[in-house]
């Protein structure tokens, strides 16, 4: 999935953008409004409203002039929050306020992706990934063509990992697709990857993210 930051102050995009990309993100940057206006094409922007070119609620309304299925985020300073408020009237989806933690952001992000993602196309029930076959209707996994028995929480791990491939998903998020709970015990998940792990014989198909969780890589 790709974001495009559009940040001026060069030390927090470079913070920021580090960190979005840990979390499986790719990641452009424009640190002005009129880069942002020529920047290759993304699924989200993550949008200062503060920019040295201009007004960045402009920059707002000429991207969701362009797409309606865009996902904008607008950046605004504490105690500016009305900003956040006329972002949202000129086309952006949601607004965060400086300082933000990153688990609210990266929960603002999958909560948007969410809502683009159900007025989207439905996706398709077979996810390939990397040699790795999943059939989500009939419930069957095949690595390289030959099937692969897994239990149902298994299996649940692997899906919600499959349906986004390349991101990083938190231990929370796992917990929550899986058990609809982040407190089924501290090792709980960590004892049914290792299974999968094992189960699928390529371990490196499902990474460890440390100190977050994991991902399936996207190729």
């Amino acid at each position: 999935m790709r974001i495009l930051l559009v940040e001026d102050d060069r030390r927090i995009s470079a913070v920021l953008g580090s960190t979005l990309r840990r979390c499986g993100y790719q990641v452009e940057h424009a640190s002005t409004g009129a880069a942002a206006l020529v920047a290759a094409p993304c699924d989200l922007v993550l949008l200062d409203l503060c920019l040295p070119d201009g007004d960045g609620f402009a920059v707002c309304r000429a991207l969701r002039e362009r797409s309606a299925e865009l996902g904008i985020i607008a950046v605004t300073e504490r105690g500016e929050e009305r900003g956040g408020i006329v972002g949202l009237r000129m086309g952006a989806d949601d607004y965060v306020v400086r300082p933000f933690a990153m688990d609210e952001l990266q929960a603002r992000i999958e909560a948007l992706l969410r809502r683009t993602a159900r007025q989207g196309p439905r996706p398709s029930d077979v996810i390939d990934v990397g040699g790795l076959r999943i059939d989500l209707s009939a419930r069957t996994v095949h690595v390289d063509a030959q099937p692969v028995s897994l239990t149902r929480k298994e299996f649940d791990i692997l899906a919600s990992l499959a349906r986004r491939p390349g991101l990083a998903l938190t231990r929370e998020r796992i917990m929550l697709d899986v058990w609809q709970t982040t407190w089924s015990g501290r090792h709980t998940l960590a004892v049914h990857v290792a299974a999968l792990r094992a189960k699928l014989g390529r371990p490196e198909l499902i990474q460890t993210v440390r100190g977050l969780g994991y991902r399936l890589p996207a190729e």
